[in-house]
């Protein structure tokens, strides 16, 4: 086959405009991937915490253990007794929990919510929120980060929130 300069041009061209379009064609393909698992981790994986913040106590590492720090003067101490071990199980709780992935209620954003946790991760700059909400069965716990909602029982956040005082909010 013998091309000229110009038909070989045009071959490139062609040639290139084809590959443009498949690796755009390509890139959309890659992107939009199955639907999200109706189950996911409450933190990334492979995630490590260097500190957990709720309203009333600061639990941090402190280099192989960990030290909790109250923040609340007079706090109640009889919810949760913060020992080695069971900020050692708060902790592995948090990273190991997977929770499902609810809709966000239409409602969500008009009620208060009950409680925050504050996760700092390492190689995080900003730390990641969680929102503790009252669900009309069980509760929400709004992802602030990934803004997303996840659904879990009351057994379930009273592990992850072991400070609040659920017995409270169940009269009102």
């Amino acid at each position: 086959m013998q091309l000229g300069r110009k038909g070989w041009n045009n071959v490139v061209i062609f040639s290139m405009l084809l590959m443009i379009f498949f690796f755009n064609g390509l890139h959309t393909k890659l992107n939009s991937g199955p639907e999200q698992p109706s189950v996911q981790s409450v933190l990334p994986t492979q995630s490590f915490i260097l500190a957990l913040e709720f309203p009333d106590q600061k639990i941090e590492r402190i280099g192989t253990s960990w030290r909790a720090t109250a923040l609340v003067k007079n706090a109640s101490s009889s919810l949760w007794q913060a020992t080695a071990v069971n900020l050692v199980e708060l902790i592995n709780e948090w990273q190991s929990t997977q929770l499902s992935v609810a809709e966000k209620p239409s409602t969500f954003h008009n009620t208060p919510g009950l409680t925050v946790a504050t996760v700092w991760l390492a190689g995080e700059q900003l730390p990641w929120l969680y929102q503790l909400y009252r669900a009309p069965q069980d509760y929400y716990l709004l992802d602030k980060s990934n803004q997303r909602v996840l659904l879990l029982d009351k057994a379930t956040a009273q592990r992850l929130f072991p400070s609040f005082d659920f017995s409270q909010r169940e009269s009102k």
